[in-house]
């Protein structure tokens, strides 16, 4: 019986010693196929989709104007991304981040838990891990896609710096409001740069990460942003335990106030200025529009943009106030422009981009009548040489006409760009064109005959009744020059094109109310030549 024991218990010991060097040689396999799968693993390219970026435009004021390209999305470097901001984000969605490897071990497993199980989605995982799910893979969920992903960010983190990786992940992460990227995000939410984020901006938009398409209402629906104002205390609750806000900063922080989203209807009048912009760009940087929609460049603008807004304003009351025949469609084109140097303030070119995105301002045929006749036998430089002979010449045209005279004869080309940058870099600054065309006797002339009367207007029938097809007025100060031209037609219908119609009386309003938006803010008059 004793031998049986002892026989048993050295079986036992060779049993345990057999499953031992199993598990061991199990365990070095494993950490080999590991480790041979993290030296073959390579850290591919990021999707074209995330490195794709939008140019956007701004007025003469900084103002957003708007967008164009596929994404709206523009790189920004993690220098030009507030320290507080960048803290926010992190004790938000990886408070490890800065000393991690890059993986979180237990979000591994426990994702390949629910993966297996057939559970749901589990989160947890670091910054860098987002990075590379969002920027360098595909969305699927499976087991595979989930190693991947944690091989690649262990050697992403081995291979590139923290502050890349926070950079890359702070340019690609999704914030809702159509925004991928903090820069996007800061604009869309705030009105700002990422650069110019407050402490408490900056972490309301930390918290929206965590579920941006619901968060994004913050501001205009009234739920969700008393649920987000809780996320954004446990936010700055978080910075202050890690020390990356102080007491004082925490205590006298105050939830930020949202930009209205869905935007307003203002889409009408920006799209006018931002197409001919776009155009002028595209021209001044030798590229298509397409490839200045995708470069992630900053155009800023010549535009007044509450100028433009005040004009439209007036055209849309003004036009609704009018009698017209209902198969009467009333026209209007406004320009403003600095004499002497070509700067466009003001492009009105229709009252709704949406439903006429043909710009009147630009490319409009507009009978001349009597506008002309200042010009009349004048020896003109090019490019107006022609411009008398013209029976319906562009309002762009006759404004550059009238600047010229306001400016003692001097052209100047007019110009709606004022910078391109790229990346904080500048690559185009405008510099004005312009040249005599005209003697300062003939500008004088011109010039007084714009002024001439309450109402300078000239148009192209007699007076302003009922036989008035067209109404032009030009008027200027020093430092701007406007003009105005206003006309009708019976809108093209089946086996008829479009022909001009007459105006009522009240056009000339119209007009004068346009002049007083248009010089009122500047606390100037025109002047008489």
């Amino acid at each position: 019986m004793k031998r049986l024991v002892v026989h048993l218990r050295r079986r036992r010991g060779r049993w345990v010693r057999r499953v031992l060097v199993g598990l061991l040689v199990l365990l070095l396999a494993l950490v080999g196929t590991v480790w041979v799968a993290y030296l073959l693993t390579a850290v591919p390219a990021p999707h074209p989709e995330t490195v794709s970026q939008s140019t956007v435009f701004l007025d003469a004021e900084g103002e957003y104007l708007g967008r164009r390209g596929p994404v709206d999305r523009q790189d920004v470097a993690l220098a030009q991304v507030p320290r507080h901001v960048q803290d926010a984000v992190i004790a938000a969605e990886n408070r490890s981040f800065r000393s991690d490897s890059g993986v979180s071990p237990s979000a591994v497993v426990r994702a390949a838990l629910s993966t297996l199980s057939g559970g749901e989605r589990q989160g947890g995982s670091t910054i860098t891990q987002q990075y590379v799910k969002n920027a360098l893979l595909s969305p699927e969920q499976s087991l595979t896609r989930k190693a991947r992903e944690a091989l690649i960010s262990v050697k992403l983190d081995r291979t590139r710096s923290k502050n890349s990786i926070l950079e890359g992940y702070l340019n690609t992460v999704y914030f809702g409001r159509g925004a991928a990227g903090i820069q996007s995000a800061a604009r869309n939410y705030f009105g700002v740069d990422a650069k110019d984020l407050t402490v408490s901006q900056g972490a309301a938009l930390a918290a929206i990460i965590n579920r941006p398409t619901y968060y994004e209402r913050a501001g205009s629906d009234p739920k969700v942003t008393a649920t987000l104002q809780k996320r954004w205390r446990w936010v700055l609750d978080a910075m202050r335990s890690s020390g990356g806000i102080t007491a004082a900063q925490r205590s006298s922080a105050a939830f930020p106030a949202f930009r209205f989203y869905p935007p307003g209807t203002t889409d009408g009048q920006r799209q006018y200025l931002i197409d001919a912009a776009a155009a002028e760009a595209a021209r001044r940087l030798g590229i298509s529009q397409d490839q200045l929609a995708r470069g992630g460049y900053t155009v800023r603008t010549t535009f007044d943009l509450s100028t433009q807004y005040a004009v439209s304003e007036r055209v849309r009351e003004r036009g609704h106030a009018m009698s017209l025949p209902k198969d009467t469609r009333l026209h209007a084109a406004v320009i403003a422009m600095v004499p002497g140097d070509g700067a466009v303030r003001v492009l009105y070119g229709g009252m709704d981009y949406a439903h006429q995105p043909f710009n009147d301002a630009l490319s409009g045929a507009v009978e001349a009548g009597t506008a002309l006749r200042p010009f009349t036998g004048m020896r003109l430089g090019a490019p107006l040489a022609r411009l008398p002979d013209a029976a319906a010449p562009t309002p762009m045209a006759v404004a550059s006409a009238y600047a010229t005279a306001a400016a003692d004869g001097t052209y100047a080309t007019p110009y709606t760009v004022e910078r391109i940058t790229r990346g904080g870099h500048t690559v185009y600054t405008a510099h004005p064109d312009r040249h005599r065309v005209m003697d300062t006797g003939a500008a004088a002339t011109a010039a007084a005959y714009a002024v001439a009367s309450p109402l300078p207007t000239y148009t192209g029938g007699a007076g302003t009744g009922p036989g008035t097809r067209t109404l032009w007025q030009s008027a200027y100060t020093p430092r701007l020059a406007l003009t105005t031209a206003v006309f009708a037609e019976h809108p093209a219908t089946r086996g008829h094109p479009a022909r001009p119609a007459h105006l009522p009386a009240s056009a000339g309003d119209l007009a004068t109310g346009v002049r007083s938006d248009v010089f009122a803010p500047k606390a100037a008059t025109p002047r008489a030549g």
